[in-house]
């Protein structure tokens, strides 16, 4: 799963463009495979895509743009971080949480002993990791039971590939789109929430590749 890059809320996005035209120059915007492009007279060019995999099909202008943005959440959708130290599970409806669950659980570090003492250390963490697994699937599948719409997932991919080859969890509508979050805790399951709901760039400036991160509320592409 491809991890999001430059993420901008909605109502932040009029103003993007806005700071990208002033430092890059004119810049001519057109809607192409369901995405907004931006071409700009120095050479830098960038690209938004709606969130939850929505296609934009409206003019090539960024108020109409960031309006598409805003409606986008599904009516039922949930998010699904995981971590070996944690686990968090939201259920919403637009951008409101009717359900939640944020759990923590203790895994072990690794260790520098060797031999058999390193075996079982081994063991002992791959079970306490194994638990927080089954923990995170057991709420999920509580909260997600008879959900219509699609799941946000963010964490580490390994974990989240274990959560989710649980059978009971196998008929959800997994989004591609996996975000890059610490140590689940309630912070930082709205701050996922409001990252799902922001609509995804790329920038290609004419001096140097694009970045990857999480935008200012003044920042244009980084620089």
């Amino acid at each position: 799963m491809p991890d999001a890059g430059l993420l901008v809320p909605p109502d932040r996005v009029q103003r993007w463009v806005e700071n990208f035209q002033g430092r890059h120059g004119t810049t001519a915007l057109t809607v192409l495979d369901g995405g907004l492009e931006g071409s700009a007279s120095d050479g830098s060019t960038f690209r938004m895509d709606l969130p939850f995999a929505t296609r934009y099909a409206g003019l090539p202008d960024a108020s109409a743009f960031a309006a598409a943005a805003r409606t986008a959440p599904p009516a039922d959708w949930g998010v699904l971080l995981v971590r070996k130290g944690g686990f968090a599970v939201a259920r919403l409806s637009g951008t409101r949480t009717s359900a939640s669950k944020v759990g923590q659980r203790h895994v072990q570090g690794r260790t520098k002993a060797g031999g058999q003492s390193q075996q079982r250390f081994a063991r002992r963490r791959d079970n306490q990791a194994r638990q927080a697994f089954e923990a995170a699937a057991d709420h999920a599948v509580r909260l997600f039971g008879d959900l219509a719409g699609p799941v946000v997932t963010g964490g580490d991919a390994s974990a989240l590939e274990a959560v989710l080859e649980d059978p009971r969890l196998r008929a959800l509508q997994v989004l591609q789109r996996r975000l890059p979050v610490p140590d689940p805790r309630r912070a930082v399951m709205e701050q996922a929430v409001a990252d799902a709901c922001s609509v995804g760039v790329v920038v290609h400036n004419s001096d140097g590749p694009s970045w990857p991160g999480r935008s200012s509320a003044d920042g244009a592409d980084g620089r």
